[in-house]
This record gives structure tokens, C-alpha cells and sequence, in this order.
């Protein structure tokens, strides 16, 4: 990016102490482009400040318990603030971190929709899931762990989830409906409902934004579809479409945050779930945890231009301590795993190469905290069609796996395939790493499989045939 003399002229351009910590000056940046890009990787973020509450709020547990929109509007405000702020000041790259896409639909359809947890217990394999990486990173256990999964399984796991939560979003907003007759997926009879209007125009508008690559246009595509809707249903009478409270206008924009959630996780889950489930559980998690988080770093520092002569990006342990600590935060804040955001891309484009980005950011979630009142008005078929888009951006990298080894293919085609037909993560990832041990096994290939690898295969395979056999 060219930069005229008036841009690189640096409010401390006599070494101050701002431009000390954060090397600005030794990275080329400039203090007016560390702000805007954290303006910039904030507003392509913010939706999940809405997707979130819509995602987390779709499950009763079993107790009949239903999260609050509100209050998770507020802990994934605070959480992602407080891990970002960390990101910015501890390991100085422009990344920024929020709760994650994919992961709250593990937490929500498969701990508590599949395997009956409450949601303190649900978030509670969250926060062993993030401690247990937390050991890992300060052992320097998580790199071998990393190299121990085949690289086309790692990102199978990645457009398996993004397949999950793209039907997630396809559901809600009513366009496919979930049933057993005639056939178990199938495209809803009745297009005609203005709720369905709703869906289909923010589908549309948020496919134009982003295909005309607009800041923000995510985040304007659910505000503007939330308009329409709040239009909609204003015209046939108060909550005459969608609930009370949904779909109308706010009687406050301001309000105080809400903690209700902070702290109400629980360890009970293995009573629950047994020895070896919760075993399974947490693996999937944190295997779908690693590879996202380190595909996601590695890509950022090649962007930003940050990588070493060896594609390593300096100081990457600060960064991975950074995001596992950001899961333990999340679960125990009940906003669900948070991790390094890929959208910090944006950021990065414009300039952005330390951590005073991520510290603009951080500070702009902190802000949003004081419109938590405003998650309970968008209804879901404004948040649906994010989920949609999302899921397309994860599909990117179906092409990188090699389709034609059957031995790679197979295993890659089950995690995806799985995942969305079981509408479960752990089934998608144990389903692939299985079959890889297996096939490798009757190749007679069983050295070219790293122990690691059986050890998770054997778990998995106790997984799958004890819920057989209970």
C-alpha cells in the first residue's frame, strides 16, 4: 500500500513509548493505519457479536434451559475484548480473536442437543478443552500433535464444520426443512412466508457485499435484514410474525452489560457422558480448535509478510497462548471457545502489522458492551443467511485435498460428509480419523501413521461402538 509523506508522518516519531512497545515504526506501519485497520477488522467481526446469541440461543438443555440473548451478546462482547486486548499487548500481531464459528455449534447441537449436557456442563468441556491446550502449548506438545494429523484431514475438518454450520443457517431460516419423510433433509413446501422474505433477502444482500468486498458487510447485511423484518412486522401489528421482543424496535439502545454468565461452568459432564465419551468429546473440540487456529495464524503471518525463511511465524508461541487461553476465557464465561479470527485478513490488508490493531479492536468489542439489549430484537432468519456465507468461505480449501488417493479421499469425504448428515463435529472428526488408521492398516502403511493418530483412532472407535452397543 502507497502511502503519501503526510501518512507516515508518526505522532512519535521521536521514539515514544508507544512506538517502542508496539514496534511500529520497525514493522513500516504507522500509528493512523494500526487504527484503522483495527476499525477495519472490527466491523468485518462484529457480526459475531449477533451470530453468537442466534447460535448458542437455538438448543434447550435438558433442563429447558434456553441462553439468554442478552447476556451472551455481552460475555462474547467481553471475552472477545479482553483475549484481543491480550493478543495486541502480549504477542503484538494484529490478530484478533472471538468466539468461534463452528466450535458454538459443537457446544450447542452436539454437547447439548446430542450428548444431553446442561449448558453449565457443556461449557465446561470448553474451559478442560482450553486448559488442556494450554498445557500443551507451554510443553511444546501442541506442534507434535499438529504434525501428527495428515494436513488433508485437518482441513476436511475445517470444510466439514463449515458444511455443519452452513445447514445450521439453511434450516433456520426456514428454506430446508429437517424431517424422515420422504427423505430426512428436504427444501421446505412453502416458500411464500415473509419470514422466509427476510432470509432471502439478507442471503442475497450479504452475498453482494461481500462479493463487492465491503467492509462491514456481514454485519450490514443482518442490521439491514433486521430492518426489513422490524418493517414487516410493524405493518401487520406488533409481534404479529415473530415473537414478543423480536423484530421490533428496541424500547432502549443503551444498556448496562449483563454477567450473569461469567462463571457458570461446570466438570460435572463425565458423569454424564463417561469416561471414554468425554474423552472423544473433548478431542474433537480441541483437535477442531488446533487446526483452525494454526491454519489461521500461519495464513495471517503470511499476509501481513511476517513469516520467517522457514513459512514460521516469530513468537507464534505468544500467539498460541494467547488463543488457548482464550478458549478456557470463553468457556468459562459461557460465550463458548474463542479463538484467532481469520477476518483479522481485512485488518492486515490495510496495513495493520502490530498490536495496536488488535488492541483498537479489543477496545471497539469492550464498547459493545452497552447494546446488549439490542441481540434480542434481530430474529433468526437475520443471522441465518451469515451462517450460509460463512459456511461458503470455509469450503474454500475443498480443492487443495487430494481427491484422487482414495486412502486421503475417503477419510476426507466421511469428516465432511458427517458432520452436517449427523449434525455433529465429533462424529465428522472421529468418522476420519478412524478410517484413515484403518485403511492405512490394510495397506500395510501402519508406519507412515503417526502413534498419536491411533491412539485418537482407538478412542474414537471406543466412541463409536460403545453408543452401538449401550
Amino acid at each position: 500500500m502507497t502511502q503519501t509523506d503526510s501518512d507516515v508522518v508518526r505522532v512519535d516519531s521521536g521514539g515514544g513509548g508507544l512506538d517502542r512497545f508496539f514496534k511500529i515504526s520497525e514493522r513500516g506501519s504507522t500509528v493512523r493505519t494500526e487504527v484503522r485497520s483495527g476499525v477495519t477488522t472490527w466491523l468485518t467481526m462484529a457480526y459475531i457479536l449477533f451470530l453468537n446469541p442466534f447460535i448458542l440461543g437455538l438448543v434447550a438443555d435438558h433442563n429447558g434451559v434456553t441462553l439468554d440473548a442478552g447476556q451472551v451478546l455481552s460475555v462474547t462482547a467481553l471475552v472477545a475484548g479482553v483475549v484481543t486486548l491480550a493478543m495486541g499487548l502480549y504477542a503484538n500481531y494484529p490478530f484478533a480473536l472471538a468466539a468461534g464459528l463452528g466450535l458454538n455449534g459443537f457446544v450447542a447441537f452436539t454437547l447439548v442437543g446430542q450428548l444431553g449436557l446442561s449448558w453449565p456442563e457443556a461449557m465446561g468441556v470448553i474451559v478442560l478443552e482450553g486448559v488442556i491446550i494450554t498445557v500443551l502449548v507451554l510443553t511444546n506438545v501442541r506442534t507434535m500433535i499438529m504434525d501428527a494429523i495428515p494436513v488433508d484431514l485437518k482441513r476436511a475438518i475445517g470444510i466439514g464444520i463449515g458444511l455443519f454450520i452452513a445447514l445450521i443457517g439453511l434450516v433456520n431460516g426456514g428454506v430446508v426443512v429437517l424431517g424422515t419423510d420422504p427423505a430426512p433433509v428436504q427444501l421446505n413446501a412453502d416458500l411464500s412466508s415473509l419470514r422466509i422474505l427476510v432470509f432471502v433477502v439478507g442471503l442475497a444482500l450479504a452475498a453482494i457485499l461481500v462479493t463487492r468486498r465491503v467492509k462491514g458487510g456481514l454485519l450490514i447485511a443482518i442490521l439491514a435484514s433486521t430492518v426489513l423484518a422490524i418493517v414487516i412486522n410493524q405493518g401487520f401489528g406488533h409481534s404479529a410474525i415473530w415473537g414478543p421482543g423480536i423484530a421490533h424496535i428496541p424500547d432502549t439502545w443503551v444498556s448496562s452489560p449483563h454477567f450473569d454468565l461469567l462463571g457458570n461452568f461446570s466438570f460435572g459432564f463425565t458423569s454424564v457422558l463417561g469416561l471414554g465419551t468425554t474423552i472423544a468429546a473433548v478431542l474433537a473440540v480441541m483437535l477442531s480448535d488446533f487446526f483452525d487456529t494454526m491454519g489461521t495464524v500461519t495464513a495471517l503471518g503470511a499476509e501481513a509478510g511476517q513469516l520467517d525463511s522457514e513459512s514460521k511465524l516469530p513468537g507464534v508461541k505468544k500467539v498460541l497462548l494467547v488463543d488457548s487461553l482464550a478458549a478456557v476465557a470463553g468457556g468459562a464465561a459461557s460465550s463458548s471457545s474463542n479463538t484467532t479470527y481469520i477476518e483479522s485478513a481485512s485488518g492486515i490488508a490495510e496495513g495493520g502489522r502490530t498490536g495496536l490493531t488488535s488492541v483498537v479492536v479489543g477496545a471497539l468489542f469492550v464498547v459493545s458492551l452497552l447494546f446488549s439489549s439490542i441481540a434480542g430484537v434481530i430474529p433468526p432468519e437475520a443471522t441465518a443467511p451469515i451462517l450460509v456465507v460463512v459456511g461458503f468461505f470455509m469450503m474454500q480449501g475443498i480443492g487443495e485435498i487430494d481427491w484422487r488417493d482414495p486412502a486421503m479421499g475417503i477419510p476426507a469425504f466421511l469428516t465432511i460428509a458427517l458432520m452436517p448428515f449427523t449434525y455433529s463435529i465429533t462424529n465428522g472428526v472421529g468418522a476420519g480419523i478412524l478410517s484413515y488408521a484403518v485403511i492405512r492398516l490394510a495397506q500395510g502403511r501402519w508406519r507412515d501413521v503417526h502413534i498419536f493418530t491411533f491412539i485418537v483412532a482407538a478412542i474414537f472407535a471406543w466412541y463409536f461402538f460403545h453408543g452401538l452397543l449401550a
